[in-house]
């Protein structure tokens, strides 16, 4: 048996090369997502429930890279975690909280603790606007029975607009009126949209974020392949979501493929991203599903024991390379996902091909993935777990599959549970990643990513050569 290599990150360095880079702020991060979808920077938080919801997703969408909210929740929380990141900021808000006239205040305080808001328009049945309620409206209201209707500001009293304003007239109108929201309307008052100082002045204090035409963070989510995954697609399409990752460990698999082939069928104009495969012949059966972005790697994330477990995959920067090539072909970007231990594990990655990384654990631990904070022996930690591990297992299907305890003995995990130091907010952890990418891209004379990949060279290494790659024979402070 012809038995190939396969290599990793830690297998190869990149060889440095004359540059003509005179700064490595000099060189642009920009890349692709998907075919449609253009980011700032290379960087995709992963879809586990320890990395990405909404925090995560508003964190990474205002530096320039993408979030993908996981599907390990009910399909209502999952789009309900979507609604939240667009909602966060947009030039023009499609879908702002509205609230009928006859709204008690008991109702009106559970909706703003539950949804974080502190304005509503008020729209009767027909989605006619009858007047803005503030928070400076029911502040100091003590009367939980008394409607909106009597406390709001009434239409009258509103200065409002159509959907075709510009940022700039919408400036002007806040300046001279001294307000604060502006709803949108058409000619028979029905409510169109929202634009807010506070989204307005968010949109132009991050001017590499990823958004959409209407201002709005771009945000991805996650389905499965099975059981009610085209009713959860449907769901995530119609709160506005930009892209849908299918969710699966091995996407090389008739069944995963014909889920490809259904969403892509039911939902024409969605972002699609296929995964994970790790071959040529598994990013050309997605391709021919009509994804818009491959998702490439079987077992290499720091959580996943896939290999240890089922004895298979492909170390991940011969799958990347081997899927990267058939990719370019047909114009659809790959995400390299996991197998990143290092920060120059990056640059290896884009310049192997991908047109993203897809990171977990680098994210894990920080203010916004999810889950609190565990204090240990004077430490602080969050828990960080595996999408395969006993227990995220466990709990998907005690919590969603009401499955008992006595039924979890056919789980077989393929991912491990840690602890992980707590690391702060994540912008900190993101900049610290991309001066490693722009120092790796400028050693190898890169303006741009796709500079990366045309003139990048790779040297193996052995055990020894990736010894003297770190530090070594010191006593580290």
């Amino acid at each position: 048996m012809d038995i190939p290599t396969g290599l990793t990150y830690d297998d190869v360095l990149l060889v440095p090369q004359r540059s003509f880079i005179d700064h490595r702020l000099d060189v642009s991060t920009k890349t692709k997502l998907t075919r449609h979808i253009d980011l700032s920077i290379p960087l995709v938080s992963a879809n586990m429930d320890t990395v990405t919801e909404s925090g995560m997703a508003i964190a990474l969408a205002r530096e320039g890279g993408i979030g993908i909210i996981h599907r390990f929740m009910t399909i209502q929380d999952q789009v309900e975690e979507v609604k939240e990141v667009k909602r966060t900021v947009g030039f023009l808000l499609y879908a702002p909280y509205t609230i009928r006239p006859k709204t008690p205040m008991q109702k009106i305080w559970q909706i703003s603790r539950e949804k974080h808001v502190h304005s509503f328009i008020v729209v009767d049945g027909e989605n006619h606007v009858l007047g803005i309620l503030s928070k400076r409206d029911y502040m100091f209201e003590g009367n939980n029975g008394k409607e909106a209707g009597a406390l709001m500001t009434p239409f009258e009293k509103l200065i409002t607009a159509t959907e075709k304003i510009t940022i700039t007239e919408a400036k002007k109108l806040f300046h001279h009126y001294k307000i604060e929201k502006l709803p949108l309307i058409d000619k028979s008052r029905h409510l169109k949209g929202l634009i807010t100082a506070h989204s307005v002045s968010a949109y132009e204090k991050y001017p590499f974020s990823t958004k959409d035409s209407h201002g709005c963070y771009r945000v991805g989510a996650a389905v499965g392949v099975v059981k009610d995954y085209i009713e959860r697609a449907h769901a995530l399409v119609s709160s506005g979501v930009d892209a849908l990752v299918v969710d699966v460990a091995h996407g090389h698999n008739d069944v995963a493929l014909r889920a490809m082939r259904e969403i892509r069928k039911r939902f024409k104009h969605i972002d699609l991203i296929g995964g994970n495969v790790a071959t040529k012949e598994g990013a050309e059966d997605l391709i021919e599903c009509g994804v818009d972005g491959v998702k490439v790697g079987i077992g290499p994330g720091g959580l996943c024991t896939t290999r240890i477990v089922a004895g298979v995959g492909v170390p991940q920067l011969t799958a990347v390379l081997a899927c990267s090539t058939i990719a370019k072909k047909h114009r659809v970007p790959v995400i390299a996902d996991g197998g990143t231990n290092y920060p120059g594990d990056i640059p290896k990655a884009l310049a192997a091909g991908a047109a993203t990384c897809m990171l977990a654990g680098w994210f894990a631990g920080t203010d916004e993935s999810p889950g609190g904070i565990i204090l240990r022996k004077g430490m602080k930690y969050k828990v960080h777990r595996g999408s395969a591990s006993f227990l995220a297992t466990a709990d998907r299907q005690i919590t969603l599959e009401n499955k008992t305890e006595q039924q979890l003995n056919s789980v077989v995990p393929e991912g491990v549970e840690s602890l992980i130091p707590y690391k702060g907010s994540v912008s900190d952890v993101i900049a610290q990643l991309l001066g490693a990418l722009r120092s790796g891209m400028s050693y190898c004379n890169a303006g741009s990513i796709d500079e990366l990949q045309n003139h990048a060279h790779f040297i193996r290494i052995t055990d020894a050569g990736l010894r003297e790659s770190k530090s070594h024979n010191i006593t580290e402070l």
